[in-house]
Order: C-alpha cells, then structure tokens, then sequence
C-alpha cells in the first residue's frame, strides 16, 4: 500500500500527531494508499511557512518573468508525467482514464498561460486632478492563498487556483479532499522538482473539519479559493468574511441542457451524453435537467435512452470503458436516495434507477447504473437539487419563453446549453440565460483562457482567463508631491 507524505516548507513530513487515513479505490472498493491526517499544529505549520515565503527569502525577490519561467517549467514537467499522475486520478477518484489523461495533458496550459502573464500585471499612471501631484497605480499580490479542491478533477481544479496565485507572486496551501489527496501529493513533487522555493507551495492533507476550517480561519490566510458544493462554500464564505479574507467559490450547478427541435438531433444526443454520463454525472457543469422542445421530446429521449443503454461500464483504467465508478461511499449513497426521491415524486424511471450489477463492474465498487427519468416537472427536487450523479431529468418545453423561464427557475447558475440552428435564437438566449457558461451546439468545453464562475448560489469570483489573475491581486495607489511648499495641514487638498 502506498503511504504518502505532506508537503510543508520544502518538506516531506508526517502529521505531527502521526495519524493517517486511508484512501479507497472507487472501483475496487479497496484501500489503495495511507494519507497524513492533519490538525491545526499542521496547519499553523503549513501557514507559517508560507507566510515567511511570502515576506522573505528568494520568492519576494524574484522578477516577474523569473515566476514565470518556473511556471512554465512546471508546466513541462506535468506534461512529461502526465499519464502517471492520471492513473494515480483514476485509481483515487474513479473517474474515466480517457478523460483524466485528456486533463492531465491539458492542464500545462494553465501553467504556460499564467507564467505568460506574470510579467504583464500593469499598473497605471492616473491623471491626477491635484496640481502638483504624481499618481500611479501598483498591483501587488495578496499573501498567504489557500486553495481547497473537490474529488472529481483535483489537479485541474487546483491548476484554476494555483497558477494565477503563483503568478502574481503570492504563496500557497493547497488542501485537497481526504478522498483525493494523491495526485496532488504527487504534483508537489513536481513543484519540487521545478525549482520553487521551499515554503512557496505546500499541500496538507486530512478532513474538512480537521484541516479546512483551521485554514479558512487562519488570521495569516488572505484568500481562500475553494471549489465543491454549495454548502460548504456558504460555510466557507461564512467563516472567511470574520478576517475579511477574499474568496473565490465555484460551488454546484443544475444546468438546464436544453435542444430545439431544429437543432442537428444527432450531434444533441452526444451533447447531452456527453453533459451527464461521460463522468458519471460527477462534475459541478453537468447538464442534469434535460429542457426539450415537445414536438421531439419523446423521440429524442427515446434516443437518448438508447444511445446511454449501450454505455460499457468497468474499469475506469481501460480506456473501453465509458461509465465508470462513483468517487466516495457517501456519495454513491446519496444518489440512490434521489433516485428513490424522484420516484416517490411521481417523476417515470425509464432507464436505470438503481446500483449497477454485472461482471464488468466487479462486485466491490460504487456503480450506479445511467438513469433517466421522464415526466419531471421543474419544482420537484430531481430538478432542483444537485444529485452529482449519472441522473438525467427530462422537462419538456413548447416554445423558446417556456424554455427560458424553466432554465432560470433555480437557485444555481453555473452553467447552460442549447442546441438550435437559428442563429437569433443563439443571441437571443445566449443574453437570458442566467450561468456564467453558456454553451451552444457544443458542451463541457474549457478552456484556460476562459473565465468559469458561477451566477447565484453557483459561486463568487471566476477562475481562468485573465480574469483570475485579478483575483489574486491587489491595487495601490501611490501619490508624489512636486510641490516646493506643503499646503496648509488643517485643510484636506
């Protein structure tokens, strides 16, 4: 069994109390590997080192363009090791290796792009209304940033935190979930291995309540950017805004995936597909309300059930393999109640609806089979509430308004899709719809240069693009005096 260490000031250490959990395989249902489990010694261990990478030794005295030559650096080496770190992903979390090793050799953009822009933060000469007086403008880095990850895509998700952080010079914490807390201890070796100065990155392990709040609270905390579910962002937001710390939150989403019925049906089906059963329904973007126009609602879910009937469940490391596993025990349990909830609802089970059986799926893993339910009214929970499963609700809709007003009759506002071929249409909603992605005759497309934030209860602040660099900024302003004489004391210039 693998045992891992934490990552704190340039060091591979224990916990100070020597405690360890360990960490299964979703689809073998088996402990893999041991993790370090945190508590509040560590870190204040993890903070303080930070802290003093941030203030002093070779970080602050860095130029610009010398962060961004070790980002780029660490961009080749995640490249070089890309399938490694996808495997230990995949045995950690469960999800596809095809779509892990896509993210995995994908994510060195993130690195390139904002090691490219760590020596173009500007500020800016102001023409100042003073006479006499030489204004300009400073962007200087925040601090101490603490970067808390969700099981489904840790170092994606830490790549969206880490790499503008690191670019505008300020220092990290990263804690990943206790269910996923592998690859990211694997990454620090890479980090490592790039050349950053001890203290610069730092990653500690263990549970939310152990190690998460200990951090969140931290008087030497000046950010947290936190990704998972809405209530432990709100949590999070919460406990933050007592120190005043800024926060970035991308939390849940019940993104209404919605086809017209002149959209190109063929090239729908494998949006929709693709929206809530490619990863097991396990990302915060999954189109999990299916809003289809009535003249085709039935042919088109009839298709949509057979295309998803046909979807090969197993091992998540073969690459034949198109549904695998669901991550964490508490989460495979939590699907099955909503899936009782939407029967009890009234709402037609017609395809799936309950634990996945067969030889393919072994018999200690956490399948569900892909379920598609028909006959979903918008106000009931299934439609409503983030099942973060392989769940699919179907709405009907008659006309481009009734769609718009389902759409947007949720709490989230994460994400949305359309399929249409009328091009006013894609103006037209593209306007209305209320997420901060919209996506249109494509889905579950990102990008590095692209902000992702959420509207609502989806979040606080976006990631990626040059957006997210902003969020680990700061502005100064700084006024000189040309005058001979200082004014008079008592009077405000």
């Amino acid at each position: 069994m693998q045992s891992y260490k934490m990552f704190i000031g340039g060091r591979w250490v224990d916990a100070a109390g020597g405690e360890r959990f360990e960490s299964q395989n979703p689809f073998t249902g088996k402990s893999w590997a041991t993790i370090p489990r945190g508590r509040q010694v560590d870190v204040d261990q993890a903070v303080a080192a930070a802290k003093s990478a941030f203030a002093i030794g070779p970080w602050p005295k860095l130029t610009p363009s010398e962060r961004g030559h070790l980002l780029r650096r660490l961009g080749d080496l995640i490249a070089a090791n890309a399938d490694m770190l996808a495997r230990v992903e995949v045995t950690d979390n469960g999800k596809l290796i095809n779509e892990m090793a896509f993210q995995l050799r994908y994510i060195p953009q993130w690195y390139y792009y904002f090691g490219g822009l760590a020596d173009k933060v500007q500020g800016a000469v102001l023409p100042i209304d003073k006479p006499q007086t030489f204004n300009f403008t400073r962007q200087e880095p925040l601090g101490v940033c603490v970067g808390i990850t969700a099981w489904n895509s840790p170092l994606l998700l830490l790549a969206y935190k880490l790499a503008p952080a690191l670019a505008a010079g300020n220092t990290f914490v990263a804690k990943p979930s206790e269910f996923t807390s592998a690859s990211t201890l694997e990454f620090a070796k890479l980090v490592e291995k790039a050349g950053f100065p001890a203290g610069v990155f730092n990653v500690i392990t263990g549970f939310g309540s152990e190690v998460g709040d200990a951090l969140t609270s931290h008087p030497d905390v000046a950010k947290i950017a936190f990704t998972g579910s809405e209530n432990t962002g709100r949590h999070i937001g919460q406990v933050a805004a007592r120190t005043f710390k800024k926060v970035t939150l991308e939390l849940g989403g019940k993104s209404p995936h919605i086809v017209f019925d002149d959209a190109e049906i063929d090239n729908a089906v494998k949006g929709v597909i693709s929206g809530i059963f490619a990863a097991t329904g396990q990302t915060c973007i999954a189109g999990s309300r299916l809003l289809v126009q009535r003249s085709i609602h039935d042919r088109f879910v009839e298709r949509i059930v057979e295309f998803a009937k046909r979807a090969k469940k197993g091992d998540p490391l073969l690459t034949s393999t198109q549904v695998g596993p669901v991550t964490t025990p508490p989460q495979y349990r939590k699907i099955l109640e909503y899936i009782g909830v939407a029967k009890d609802e009234g709402a037609m089970c017609v395809l799936g609806g309950g634990p996945a059986t067969g030889p393919d799926v072994g018999s200690g893993g956490y399948f569900v089979e892909p379920t598609i339910f028909t006959g979903v009214r918008n106000e009931m929970r299934i439609a409503q509430e983030e099942v973060f499963g392989p769940v699919l609700a179907c709405i009907p809709f008659d006309d481009e308004e009734e769609a718009l007003a389902i759409a947007n009759d949720t709490t989230y506002g994460l994400a949305a899709g359309f399929w249409t071929c009328d091009i006013r249409r894609i103006l037209r909603m593209s306007e209305r719809l209320q997420a901060g992605t919209v996506w249109v005759n494509t889905y579950r497309v990102i990008s590095y240069l692209s902000p992702l934030g959420g509207y609502k209860h989806s979040g606080i602040g976006r990631e990626n693009g040059l957006d997210a660099i902003q969020n680990y900024l700061q502005t100064k302003s700084v006024m000189i005096s040309t005058a001979d004489d200082v004014a008079d004391p008592f009077v405000m210039r």
